[in-house]
């Protein structure tokens, strides 16, 4: 049976009550699966008419060209979304895979009854549709933080500008980041030891002290 408390603490489901998402999740056909470590759950050059929620789990979205260089443009943990724009536009190619970076449980929506007539006129519905949009535009604002932080031409500049936005956005100067080195190099679009040398000379001149993923920057 699907979780309906955990439902109810995501972004998707803000302000419907238990008898209204038992309805939604009826006419959205929800289902959970499991996937183990490693293995895909979406892949690029298919179509989707589904979105997904993390439910237990860490999720990669990849950009995998035919020689084999490998992007990563997002992790998705516990209580976040996926593919929600594709499935949306039934019949849109995707341009990205999606893969379980650990043993992960998934609950999938079927989103073709949004575009229905019926479906509007459900009580529950103006919320999820509302919610379902202020996902999409966070997405958005994501992505845009991704270009910005790859304009700069050096690797610092890149990792400068993802941590200053991290701890802004934080409010803090000392935190974690969802990648590990080499989903953080794949994610600034640059070489994994090239950025470990950059980081080590960067905690060596006080800019910055890291460890695995938990950083803390110093105001110089």
């Amino acid at each position: 049976m699907i979780d309906h408390t955990f439902l109810s603490s995501t972004v998707l489901f803000h302000g419907i009550d238990s008898s209204e998402m038992e309805l939604c999740l009826k006419t959205l056909n929800a289902y959970e699966k499991k996937y183990k470590k490693g293995e895909f759950i979406l892949h690029a050059g298919n179509s989707t008419n589904e979105m997904g929620i993390v439910y237990e789990g860490s999720l990669s979205i990849e950009s995998n060209d035919i020689w084999g260089n490998c992007t990563v443009l997002n992790v998705i943990r516990k209580g976040g979304f996926f593919a929600e724009s594709y499935a949306i536009n039934a019949g849109e190619i995707l341009a990205v895979d999606v893969k379980a970076n650990s043993d992960s449980d998934i609950i999938f929506l079927d989103l073709r009854p949004v575009k229905s007539r019926t479906f509007t006129n459900k009580p529950w519905t103006a919320k999820f549709l509302s919610n379902l949009l202020i996902i999409s535009t966070r997405k958005n604002l994501a992505l845009s933080s991704r270009s910005f932080h790859n304009a700069p031409k050096t690797i610092r500049g890149k990792l400068l500008s993802y941590l200053n936005f991290v701890s802004i956005k934080k409010g803090i100067s000392e935190f974690d980041i969802p990648f590990n080195r080499q989903q953080l190099a794949d994610y600034l679009n640059v070489d994994r030891t090239n950025l470990s040398k950059e980081i080590s000379l960067m905690k060596s001149e006080g800019l910055i002290d890291c460890k695995k993923n938990h950083f803390k920057l110093f105001n110089m």
